[in-house]
């Protein structure tokens, strides 16, 4: 498996993916409309051996009580079904992160099952006494900074790009 950016060729086969991927077309639309309005800040993409698309993972940015701190949301992570359970989202998760980390972003937030997402390093915003505009479960806010520094006297509603309000 190879993961790498996602290149101009690739945009066809990710919007199959993603259509694909969710039961609605929702997230597909949020990825094409992150694309057209330049809210894309990192996409990546897991390969199959032979070269087939087989996941994808977008990062945007998002604001901190309406300032823009270079902090970025993960969404949507997808991976086609029949190579699910295999580690593929994790690889993507994992070297995001690492890129977003080495290019200066400090801090990631997701909105997803906290289980899956501790794995990661993230943890609940509220912990730091953050939070989005969406009522969303415990614990499904999660937020993970590179150091604790980034987020020390900080707290507030992080937003996403405009985008994600059709969803």
């Amino acid at each position: 498996m190879l993961i790498r950016t996602e290149a101009p060729a690739d945009i066809l086969t990710v919007d199959r993916l993603v259509r694909s991927a969710f039961d609605t077309e929702a997230e597909a639309k949020l990825v094409m409309s992150l694309r057209e309005n330049s809210h894309l800040t990192l996409a990546l993409v897991a390969c199959s051996d032979d070269g087939e698309v087989i996941g994808h993972c977008l990062f945007s940015p998002v604001t901190l009580n309406g300032d823009d701190l270079n902090w970025q949301g993960l969404a949507p992570l997808c991976v086609k079904k029949e190579h699910q359970k295999q580690g593929i989202a994790e690889a993507l998760v994992k070297e995001g992160l690492e890129m977003l980390t080495e290019l200066g972003y400090p801090v990631v937030v997701v909105l997803g099952d906290s289980n899956y997402y501790q794995r990661f390093g993230f943890e609940s915003a509220t912990n730091y006494d953050m939070h989005s505009k969406w009522e969303v479960p415990e614990g499904a806010f999660m937020i993970k900074a590179c150091s604790s520094e980034f987020l020390e006297g900080r707290s507030g509603l992080i937003e996403y790009c405009p985008e994600f309000d059709v969803l």
